[in-house]
């Protein structure tokens, strides 16, 4: 049971909080409340809440930076001691349905009939990827998309900034023969890991804590939800590890950023299969010509 909790109060435009809170359910916290101008979320407090409250900042700068008429949040931490969360916040987590194929629920909800969706079990926990962000629900909708258009074709899939490993076990429960998941952060990859043994795809996705610099091979599918600025960054070597006629899933992109990225990848040979614009954020999917 945990025994402490780190509470943020976070006021901010009211035109952003729909962003902040989304960042924050996905970003680990069991449980987010809105109100007219303010966002309160809880985080498991396990005494070193640095990497919590640097990612936040991270956010809010990247925020700042696409919407600059938005005024700097204000931001309050503190530990809130002796509370008995344990009964009361797994209420936040339920079932959600993506697309046709896909389900994701958390490991103590039982699900009856699947109706033939293919059931993807994740523990909400300290990593992005717990299938109710919009740029998650965007690339998973696509990796069907991709999995219809191969047509029962055999392929394999890179995952760059795999965080949860939701969209690697996506891709593994959809058809891929072998999926590469990269990350750099170890809480990241140490529930990954989890989640590729509850979800019984562990021996067909391959876990590595490395750079795609490092990644030398191709892939049919090629996926990096992470934020615009390291897309852009990456275009290069995300571009180059696609294989011929493969395709290229990308998201976390804020709508101002999306005709950027789209120009980059365009230029580097891919054509525009789909766009996914849902509140504030881009999933596109593309092919290489």
């Amino acid at each position: 049971m945990t025994s402490s909790w780190l509470q943020l109060s976070l006021r901010t435009d009211p035109s952003v909080l729909d962003a902040v809170s989304n960042f924050l359910i996905e970003r680990g916290s069991p449980g987010v409340l809105i109100k007219k101008n303010e966002v309160q979320a809880y985080f498991p407090h396990a005494g070193d809440s640095a990497v919590i409250r640097r990612d936040v900042q991270r956010f809010l700068r990247g925020i700042h930076s696409v919407c600059p008429e938005v005024q700097a949040a204000r931001i309050q931490w503190r530990i809130l001691r002796n509370r008995n969360w344990n009964s009361t916040w797994r209420r936040f987590f339920s079932p959600q349905k993506v697309g046709r194929a896909l389900i994701v629920a958390p490991p103590w909800v039982k699900l009856g009939r699947l109706h033939g969706r293919h059931l993807i079990t994740i523990e909400p926990g300290m990593a992005f990827g717990t299938g109710t962000h919009t740029t998650t629900r965007g690339c998973m909708e696509f990796i069907e998309t991709v999995h219809r258009a191969l047509e029962g074709e055999e392929f394999t899939a890179l995952d760059v900034g795999t965080g949860s490993g939701i969209l690697a076990i996506a891709l593994a429960k959809l058809g891929a023969a072998r999926v590469w998941a990269l990350d750099n952060d170890p809480v990241a990859l140490k529930v990954a890991r989890e989640n590729f043994h509850l979800n019984a795809v562990a021996g067909r996705v391959f876990l590595y804590r490395s750079n795609l610099s490092a990644v030398r091979r191709s892939f049919s599918v090629v996926l990096a939800n992470l934020t615009a600025e390291s897309i852009l960054n990456l275009a290069a070597p995300l571009a180059a590890r696609v294989g011929a006629k493969g395709f290229l899933v990308l998201s976390g992109i804020l709508r101002p950023q999306g005709e950027q990225v789209l120009r980059r990848f365009r230029s580097n040979g891919f054509r525009l299969i789909q766009r996914k614009d849902e509140k504030e954020w881009v999933t596109l999917l593309l092919k290489r010509r």
